[in-house]
């Protein structure tokens, strides 16, 4: 199955500072066919406005990877860490039994992002924050896992969820395969350009529902960035 989910079609909040789109049922938006993909419970797209951002709020059990895409984001939480994450690169929270933590554009330019939430494997981890740079080159022609809890993926931030977030970057007309299982949950979105996937087409910022597949190719009609979620 390949559902695609239009970016026109998800739910959608302007807090003037923060333009909000989610791809599921988040805050005020409840659409109960989008409530989660597999483990996959959150991926909100957004755009946050210089000198703005989320103030200290707290979370518990939930993996939270954020998927910088222009600017940069800069985090701060209750066990201390802090970190500034910029374009391309990747931020990794595991609330665990809980952490209090703030996000904010410090830049003098926007900041968008993808912000994926994924549910864990289990409850009651130690809560974490870690980031680290993904040079953009590196995914050319092909999926670099940025973040998973997958024993395979030793070069990833990690998490606690079998799962894991993936990055592409694919020229226009080359083509590019992602291997999986057929019982997992895969959601991709094109941060940039236009896809294929067998018979169905995304625009920036679609989103496409994947299960039943073993393999997936993806043509790009355009130079496209890639991000991919593969859940259970």
């Amino acid at each position: 199955m390949i559902e695609l989910r239009p970016f026109a079609t998800l739910g959608a909040a302007n807090h003037g500072w923060l333009d909000a789109h989610h791809h599921f049922s988040f805050a005020s938006y409840y659409e109960p066919e989008r409530t989660q993909w597999g483990a996959l419970r959150v991926w909100n797209d957004d755009a946050i406005a210089p000198k703005t951002g989320f103030p200290p709020h707290p979370h518990q059990d939930m993996e939270i990877v954020t998927y910088v895409r222009a600017g940069a984001i800069t985090h701060k939480d209750s066990l201390g860490n802090m970190g500034r994450t910029g374009a391309g690169d990747v931020q990794v929270m595991s609330a665990g039994t809980g952490i209090q933590h703030a996000e904010y554009n410090l830049e003098d330019e926007e900041t968008r992002l993808f912000q994926i939430w994924i549910l864990p494997d289990e409850r009651g981890h130690a809560p974490s924050w870690g980031a680290r740079p993904f040079p953009r080159d590196d995914r050319s022609g092909k999926f670099v896992v940025l973040a998973s809890g997958m024993a395979a993926d030793t070069d990833a931030l990690r998490i606690h969820a079998q799962a894991r977030v993936a990055g592409a970057l694919v020229r226009a007309g080359e083509s590019i395969r992602y291997e999986t299982n057929p019982d997992r949950h895969l959601y991709l979105v094109p941060a940039t350009g236009r896809i294929r996937i067998g018979e169905v087409e995304a625009n920036a910022r679609d989103g496409v529902a994947i299960t039943g597949e073993a393999v997936i190719e993806i043509t790009a009609l355009e130079d496209a960035e890639l991000v991919l979620v593969d859940a259970v």
